[in-house]
């Protein structure tokens, strides 16, 4: 299994430790619940050094970019961040990434690292010809965000950067602590904060700076299950249970990140025969009618019939409910519509609610 910069460090917090898209990765340290409400109340600090970085650099970077994604990286400034989709030829997805847009030669994506070779292969793959260079630097980086609304409390002493100055889904060049970081006002939670990058070697010393800063202001290291918990009550996407190369944009219902008028991409003209003709199927987030809680994979039943499966499905510790996401036939995907659910051979009642489940307060 591969290891993070900051594996060591995990242990000596007595996290524990779970195999996570081939990483030696911590899931929890004093627990997914109160970690979870932690970084809604508090903050939290995650280790997401595994996620991938791949670089796009040369005269054609953002002709190669608005190629393979479906949102229009032309409309970014220098030092803007967007959300999109990495496309295949049929209007789904080969990944769900961040762009960040440096100067119109220079982009640098953020993706998924279960996907990092399989991207890397796909954009060099419709780079050729082109003049760029496609380069996958994930080894190059630590990730380390900063999650929760004390978050600039936090970072703002350690940094020489006026974090008021960076909005959301835009960053800066910087120091922290006196290490040339990259900071990124986007997050993973649904919560205000940063995340951080720099080089591996750094990685340690800025993770304990953060702790002993953080630590009087509330500031708790956070594993992967609340993680997992937090972009859920945020409806935020996970590659390979929400979406993946069978589920296009329209599908996951993502039409924002879909920018038709940009011009030819990967995939847009099925995307543009499906907004025509009208889909099958649509995503949407439901409230489980019962006390027992969901959990990705379940049978999704209506009229007797499976139609589908949860996608995701966990307790919201915040919203002290179960709730989930699913894929419904689309004359079934409004809100108050209620289907049933599979819990180990008891079908109970889930009804089709507003998303995301929650939204923080500005």
């Amino acid at each position: 299994m591969k290891r993070t910069p900051l594996n060591e460090a995990h242990r000596a917090l007595g996290a524990k430790m779970v195999e996570f898209a081939g990483w030696d990765m911590p899931v929890q340290y004093s627990g997914t619940l109160p970690e979870h409400l932690n970084v809604r109340n508090m903050a939290g600090l995650f280790d997401v050094s595994h996620m991938g970085e791949i670089e796009v650099r040369g005269v054609d970077a953002l002709k190669l970019v608005q190629l393979v994604t479906c949102n229009d990286a032309s409309k970014l400034a220098d030092g803007q961040i967007h959300y999109s989709g990495l496309m295949t030829p049929q209007g789904t997805f080969v990944d769900d990434l961040l762009v960040h847009r440096f100067h119109s030669e220079y982009f640098f994506l953020c993706v998924n690292a279960s996907n990092i070779e399989k991207d890397f292969d796909w954009i060099n793959t419709h780079a050729q010809g082109m003049d760029v260079e496609v380069k996958n630097t994930s080894d190059k980086y630590f990730q380390i965000a900063l999650q929760g609304p004390r978050s600039v409390e936090i970072l703002q002493p350690l940094v020489d950067i006026d974090l008021s100055t960076i909005k959301y889904y835009w960053f800066r060049e910087g120091k922290l602590n006196g290490v040339p970081v990259l900071v990124t006002r986007t997050g993973y939670t649904g919560e205000d904060g940063f995340e951080i990058y720099g080089i591996p070697d750094e990685a340690v010393n800025i993770w304990n700076k953060l702790i002993e800063v953080g630590k009087p202001l509330g500031l708790l290291p956070t594993g992967l299950a609340a993680r997992n918990t937090l972009r859920l009550e945020a409806k935020m996407m996970l590659y390979g249970h929400d979406i993946d190369d069978t589920t296009s944009v329209l599908e996951a219902d993502l039409g924002w990140i879909l920018k038709l008028a940009k011009g030819d991409f990967l995939g847009r003209d099925v995307l543009v025969n499906q907004k025509q003709t009208g889909l099958s199927r649509k995503i949407v987030g439901f409230e489980v009618l019962d006390r027992a809680p969901v959990r990705d994979g379940y049978p999704v039943i209506i009229d007797g019939q499976q139609f589908s499966q949860v996608t995701s499905g966990s307790p919201a510790p915040f919203l002290k409910k179960n709730i989930g996401l699913a894929y419904l036939p689309i004359d079934k995907a409004h809100l108050g519509f209620e289907f049933a659910i599979e819990v180990r051979g008891r079908e109970i009642a889930a009804r089709v609610v507003e998303t995301p489940f929650y939204k923080r307060s500005k």
